[in-house]
């Protein structure tokens, strides 16, 4: 008999099955919709709606790439095992190239029900989290690093004044080792501009609270005081900011200050333009 598309769908939407399972239930079920459900319970099929408040603190970041191009796709789950299934691995797969294609750059309803077709065949609580989408201008550079199984992905973005030093081996050395630092040193803004005054001043007052407790500080003069506050500061920007910290290949010397050093042996400037951070687990 002929199933309706309709049947199919509010099916779906009641236990959460996957489609082709709530298809097959309605004809085994001559279009009995109570009888359809009954049978996907029978199956262990309609259980993924059950299973939706259970935490998923575990995934995978997937990513696709192409010329100028990289799509990033965070599934998260509730086991590490199911990280390494091979459904979870090819679904994602699939949807970070799909990302990549149609440059889908958010959660949507087509990649939503891809998972929770995926959740119907594993069993288990499978959620997407992350979708981001990368893309490169005429003088700039896009560059990918994976971490392990998945566990932890960077994409830096670079910029260039001549965007052929790209193709030069130092510098896409550079970039490489550049998104290793990401991934080890995690910052959080590229550089100083991209930091609110008003976030700054908050830091500063907290400082600044610190000064006024400290006991040894006490009877200090003004000038010594706003050195240290100064110093505080400036302190702070080296860990949080990605241009002020120690490069990870050689922490003498900032990532600013090395990178001006690539740039001028290639004969271009270069720059940061952005960053993602994307670590399983993380909000």
């Amino acid at each position: 008999m002929e199933i309706k598309a309709s049947d199919i769908k509010n099916l779906r939407e009641k236990t959460g099955a996957g489609m082709m399972d709530c298809k097959k239930a309605l004809v085994e079920a001559e279009g009995d919709f109570a009888l359809a459900e009954r049978k996907l319970k029978e199956w262990g099929l309609a259980g993924v709606a059950k299973r939706s408040g259970r935490a998923t603190n575990e995934g995978r970041v997937f990513i696709a790439e192409s010329a100028g191009k990289i799509a990033i796709v965070e599934i998260a789950c509730e086991t590490d095992f199911v990280c390494r299934n091979d459904d979870f691995i090819k679904g994602g797969n699939g949807m970070a190239a799909m990302c990549l294609s149609k440059g889908y750059n958010a959660p949507n309803a087509e990649l939503e029900n891809i998972v929770k077709d995926m959740a119907s065949i594993i069993k288990e609580n499978i959620t997407l989290k992350r979708v981001a989408l990368a893309q490169s201008g005429a003088d700039e550079y896009v560059h990918s690093y994976v971490h392990g199984e998945g566990k932890l992905a960077v994409v830096i973005k670079m910029k260039s004044s001549k965007p052929e030093a790209f193709v030069k081996p130092e510098v896409a050395a550079f970039v490489h080792d550049l998104a290793l630092h990401v991934a080890a040193f995690s910052p959080m803004f590229v550089d100083q501009s991209r930091i609110s005054a008003d976030w700054v001043k908050e830091q500063e007052e907290i400082f600044k609270k610190q000064v006024e407790g400290d006991e040894k500080m006490a009877g200090k003069p003004a000038k010594v005081i706003e050195g240290i506050l100064a110093g505080k500061l400036k302190k702070l920007m080296s860990e949080i900011c990605l241009v002020d910290q120690g490069f990870v290949k050689d922490e003498k010397q900032t990532v600013k200050a090395f990178m001006a050093s690539v740039g001028k042996a290639a004969g271009a400037e270069l720059s940061v333009v952005d960053y993602s951070y994307v670590k399983v687990g993380d909000n």
